[in-house]
């Protein structure tokens, strides 16, 4: 049994394979290599098997999504350490030793994102996790190195290690056992901040996320779904909503979701009046697939209530908002971060 399983969800994405698939084989030692097919249509397998026979391959029956496709893969590898990887990611030499050498040293740290820049700009963060991953108390996430659509340089300015709230479903090592425990990502989310809310339990369950600037990956982003995409929108807002109803604590929970679902309305007419419509019309209908939906989310809050106390520990106690739109800022000063708690 390998100790690290690198696993890459994979559906109909031959070109992304064929692109980005010899640089993990190139830089990934002393780990298993696994493409899991969420049933593509396309020529993925019949690529694997002849240009990659080192890479093992799982093939499941149908489209689960990010979450349903890893959670039904990863159920099928013996590993002791998982790395959640997508399609459109280039990694580096040394890669994955300094992150799998936190987790050897420190069974305090579930798990851990690398330095994640664009891979189209390549000294430019990018967004889907820059220089490691925060939310805000009213539940909106930010990143070092990436605030809302504006991304820094790299200039060297995150290469520490540092605790951080959430890791990057684009490059995630994670503990297996921790995976599992907490019931792998949430299946509801389908797509998109299922990380973040993975990352909460984590904390929940008072062990730590960390962010590790010695290892780098260039990400292309919107891989498989454009940034400005209806559907990514819709996700992204329903998910958000979920999120903060699951984890937040009652005395916050109660004030702060009436506020959210008035500033996401605004975000909706906001869309709509700068011409993206559907945009618009996708936030509204998070709203509502959000608040139908209530139900089953607070089964979800109750029985995580029942294992884990609620932890706001890492989470920075501003909203992120006022300080990009109304104050202008373009990142958020370190001192004000959540503290850097190494074990």
């Amino acid at each position: 049994m390998s100790k690290t399983a690198v696993v890459i969800l994979n559906y109909n994405g031959e070109k992304l394979l064929q692109q980005f698939l010899p640089s993990v084989v190139q830089h990934t030692q002393h780990a298993r290599i696994i493409v899991a097919d969420n049933g593509s249509t396309d020529n993925s397998i019949e690529i694997i098997k002849v240009q990659f026979p080192s890479v093992e391959i799982i093939a499941l029956d149908k489209n689960y999504g990010f979450c349903g496709g890893y959670n039904k893969a990863l159920a099928q590898i013996n590993s002791d350490y998982y790395v959640l990887l997508n399609s459109d990611v280039e990694v580096t030499a040394n890669w994955l030793e300094p992150m799998t050498h936190l987790l050897d040293q420190h069974s305090t740290i579930a798990a851990v994102q690398p330095k994640i820049l664009t891979w189209h700009q390549k000294d430019q963060f990018e967004y889907a996790g820059a220089g490691g991953g925060f939310i805000d108390s009213w539940g909106y996430p930010f990143c070092r190195g990436r605030m809302f659509d504006f991304t820094e340089k790299d200039t060297g300015q995150y290469n520490d290690t540092r605790e951080v709230f959430w890791a990057s479903g684009a490059c995630l090592l994670i503990r297996s056992d921790v995976y599992h425990d907490l019931g792998g990502l949430d299946e509801t989310f389908f797509a998109h901040m299922e990380e973040i809310d993975l990352c909460w339990k984590i904390h929940r369950m008072s062990r730590q996320v960390f962010y590790c600037g010695a290892s780098t990956v260039y990400h292309v982003g919107a891989g498989t779904l454009p940034r400005n995409n209806p559907k990514k929108t819709y996700y992204n807002f329903r998910n958000g909503l979920s999120l903060i109803y699951k984890h937040m604590p009652d005395a916050q929970r109660w004030y702060k979701i009436p506020v959210r679902i008035l500033l996401d309305m605004v975000a909706g007419l906001k869309f709509i009046l700068e011409g993206n419509p559907k945009d618009g019309k996708a936030v509204f209908r998070a709203i509502k697939d959000f608040l139908g939906a209530k139900s089953h989310t607070k089964a979800e809050r109750t029985a995580l209530r029942v294992r884990f106390a609620p932890n706001m520990s890492q989470v920075y106690d501003g909203m992120v908002i006022l300080d990009y739109y109304l104050l202008g800022k373009k990142n958020i000063p370190a001192e004000k971060l959540p503290p850097n708690n190494p074990r």
